[in-house]
């Protein structure tokens, strides 16, 4: 049987390890491939506690509206289970959250298995005395949950990414930025300057785009809101749109939102919003990673975009974010 382990060690693996080392925590011989879309989901639990506080509470938490889109999708697909149905094809979903309410057990608390019946899988075991007790560990730890359970896709996409590369896109961004970064097989070079690469993936009703960019750092000033969006509509502006004279730009009625953050000891401004097109009618929306290479006193920014005007957005929105976990600059911050 596998070990379960407290999900705030599982949080510290999670965030801090590659895909590799995430997936390795608990090791598995499992040979089976696990089922499921990305950012689905599988509850096991019972009918009484799914229709009660206690599913309202998952509900509410597991599909809140992803920030950022067009139209309102949730964070996660959830499909909810019974424990006795919970056999053969379903006990090898990729994603798996059990609900499991005992008097014996003195408090509530979330465990983690790993590549339990099938690869790659995440198990959370979430479980507590009564359901008051499931309600209040999951409005305290809602984040901490969310958070395991993005990892675990972000993990198996990065994975993929260092699998089936796009070598002619890898080899662009390190001849011309010396910086390392898998691409995941499909992305095609659109572009490539001394200061600037943009990459492109097509589906047929779908585009999922990345460019690459950067320029001299001449202070705190550089990594301000109002110069970074200056920035990105400067080189976004290389970016044609469909018609004569049209670019991307960076739309004014939803200004975008700014956070910082440290990966792998590096400090990140991400930046989050839509994007236009000038000059037409296109859009959607994007995330920014900008931070400064000290090694070359540049500022480095990676902007990944998404335009599916008849598809849902998350998952490729999803997609260009992962990109950023692999990104390797030499050097230290």
């Amino acid at each position: 049987m596998k070990t379960l382990r407290h999900l705030s060690l599982l949080l510290l693996v999670a965030m801090a390890a590659t895909a590799c080392d995430a997936f390795r925590t608990l090791g598995s011989s499992s040979s089976q491939t696990a089922q499921g879309a990305p950012y689905e989901l599988l509850v096991v639990c019972e009918q009484k506690e799914w229709n009660g506080p206690a599913g309202d509470t998952l509900r509410s938490v597991l599909t809140a509206p992803v920030p950022y889109l067009n139209q309102t999708e949730p964070k996660f697909d959830v499909l909810r289970v019974r424990a006795q149905d919970f056999t053969g094809m379903l006990a090898k979903h990729r994603n798996i959250l059990k609900v499991n309410i005992d008097p014996s057990i003195t408090k509530a608390a979330t465990g983690v298995e790993y590549d339990v019946t099938a690869t790659p899988q995440i198990v959370l075991t979430l479980q507590g005395p009564d359901e008051k007790s499931i309600v209040d560990y999951v409005s305290t730890y809602r984040s901490e949950l969310v958070a395991a359970l993005e990892a675990a896709e972000r993990n198996r996409a990065v994975a993929y990414a260092e699998k089936f590369g796009a070598p002619a896109v890898e080899q662009a961004i390190e001849r011309t930025f010396g910086v390392k970064m898998n691409v995941p097989k499909g992305y095609i070079l659109a572009a490539e300057k001394p200061d600037f690469i943009w990459a492109r993936y097509e589906y047929p009703t779908a585009s999922q785009g990345f460019f690459v960019y950067s320029y001299p750092y001449e202070g705190s000033a550089a990594m301000t809101a109002e110069a970074l969006v200056k920035a990105r509509n400067r080189f976004a502006a290389r970016i044609p749109g469909p018609s004569e004279g049209s670019y991307m730009t960076t739309s004014e009625v939803f200004p975008p939102e700014f956070r910082m953050f440290h990966l792998e000891g590096r400090l990140w401004c991400e930046m989050r919003g839509f994007w236009d097109v000038a000059g037409d009618f296109m859009g959607g929306p994007f995330v920014s990673y900008t931070t400064v290479d000290t090694r070359t006193n540049q500022v480095f920014t990676l902007d990944g975009y998404v335009y599916s005007p008849k598809l849902h957005k998350r998952n490729f929105l999803r997609g260009v974010e992962h990109l950023l976990y692999g990104v390797e600059i030499p050097g230290k911050q």
